[in-house]
């Protein structure tokens, strides 16, 4: 059976952003594959307890889409500064075609025109994937699931990191639709009553107050900060309110262009620019700004740049929603041509972190065998890119972890997804199934 195959089988997507289905990108001829060990959001680190503690199956992963891919060489991209995770797996890497790629603690290192352009001194086009410059790139836990893969295990399980306002920070596995209220269990719980839940990431991440939400494919893990942290006021306004904000108050100082990553990098993205769009409208809707179409929303201007703390990359997600649904896209004019102060405007994750006022929560999370009984989960149909899967299963029909109970329609994009836990199914629709032990 082809590597491709295996992977399609087991359900293995991106476990660190979009969830791209892995199977399409083992199908691909490349000259290199990347494995992205950056993980370069403020207080997540699961990526390295995986790296420290599963080395083996890591490497393996990246030797088989090495050979599905054809690939001539391996990159592992790590921080120089997580020497534990660099020893662990350099001594899987004898006598192998891979090699350390040693990254910066700057945010964001682990965005994949960074760590391509930083492993090959490649660009990739504006829009494009790094398939167009022959690389391949995989989160460290995807090459982990691709190990398991192999073994005929399919993806049931998740790796995440519990951190912030718990007593127990630490990183563990979790059956894939484990309610965050579990997960703050597992981790002792909270030290504040009142908190907010950053799910996967301060930046690039999503708010929620929900703890019965839970967890997907691509959940890299959970920060709880108290109610009245600056970032939960920041995050839980409504964007109108930013909208006005913004309207009233940017000077066009330009800072959240100069620091931006994807511009540095040389593509046309000029959040400055969109932000200027609100004065343009009285709704701050109708007419949005093309420089924001290459923005890749990591975050910075907002969160780091502005010095008057405002919302240029909510602005710039906007003028993408609006130019998608009109069917606009901005072709670069300009020639792809890094900045040369790029390496001097870099950001560092410890002053990222100071402007954030987070350091103090900054804390190992170590990785931890939990044995808390997970009694029932929850699993979306839609944890990846492309289209929702379809169940194949019934309500009050019995299931075992790793049974396949939703399916991908032929010829479209997707992934399977399969039981995470023993149990029978006690709700389903087209959004997500239920399985409960009880």
């Amino acid at each position: 059976m082809e590597i491709s195959e295996l992977i399609f089988n087991a359900g293995v997507v991106g476990a660190g952003g979009a969830g791209f289905p892995t199977h399409v990108k083992a199908k691909s001829n490349v000259e290199y594959v990347l494995a992205n060990g950056a993980e370069c959001e403020p207080l997540i680190h699961k990526d390295f307890e995986l790296m420290v503690n599963f080395p083996g199956e890591i490497v393996d992963g990246m030797k088989n889409m090495i050979q599905s891919s054809s690939a001539i060489k391996g990159y592992f991209g790590i921080k120089e500064k997580n020497s534990k995770a660099i020893e662990s797996i350099s001594r899987k890497l004898a006598n192998t075609n891979i090699e350390i790629s040693l990254l910066g603690d700057f945010y964001p290192s682990g965005d994949e025109y960074e760590l391509v352009y930083h492993a090959t001194k490649r660009l990739i086009p504006p829009h494009g994937i790094p398939l167009q410059v022959g690389c391949l790139v995989n989160n460290v836990e995807t090459l982990f699931n691709i190990n398991n893969a192999m073994e005929g295990k399919p993806v049931t399980k998740k790796f995440v990191s519990v951190a912030g306002l718990v007593n127990i920070p630490s990183s563990f596995f979790v059956p894939i639709g484990t309610s965050f209220r579990e997960l703050i269990e597992i981790a002792g719980g909270t030290k504040e009553k009142d908190f907010g839940i950053f799910v996967s990431g301060i930046m690039m991440g999503q708010l929620t107050f929900d703890v019965n939400d839970v967890v997907k494919k691509t959940t890299a893990g959970i920060i709880i900060l108290p109610i009245d942290h600056y970032l939960i006021n920041r995050t839980n306004r409504n964007i109108q309110s930013k909208n006005r904000i913004g309207k009233s108050a940017c000077d066009q100082c330009s800072y959240c262009t100069e620091f931006c990553p994807r511009y540095l990098l040389g593509y046309d993205v000029q959040p400055h620019k969109v932000m200027r769009s609100l004065a343009f409208t009285q709704s701050g809707s109708n007419y949005w700004n093309q420089y924001a179409d290459l923005c890749c929303s990591c975050g910075l201007c907002s969160l780091y740049a502005c010095p008057e703390d405002l919302y240029p990359r909510e602005a710039c997600d906007q003028s993408k929603a609006e130019m998608r649904k009109n069917n606009f896209k901005y072709e670069q004019i300009k020639e792809l041509k890094v900045h040369p102060i790029k390496e001097g405007r870099r950001v560092p994750l410890k002053q990222l972190m100071k402007r954030l006022d987070i350091s103090k929560y900054d804390a190992k999370t170590p990785f931890r065998e939990i044995n808390k009984e997970i009694s029932e989960v929850k699993i979306h149909l839609k944890q990846h890119a492309g289209n929702s899967s379809t169940p194949i299963v019934n309500k009050f029909d019995k299931v075992t972890e790793g049974q396949l109970i939703a399916e991908v329609e032929p010829d479209k994009l997707g992934a399977r997804i399969h039981s995470s836990i023993d149990g029978i199914v006690k709700e389903f629709n087209k959004d997500f199934i239920i399985i409960s032990k009880k």
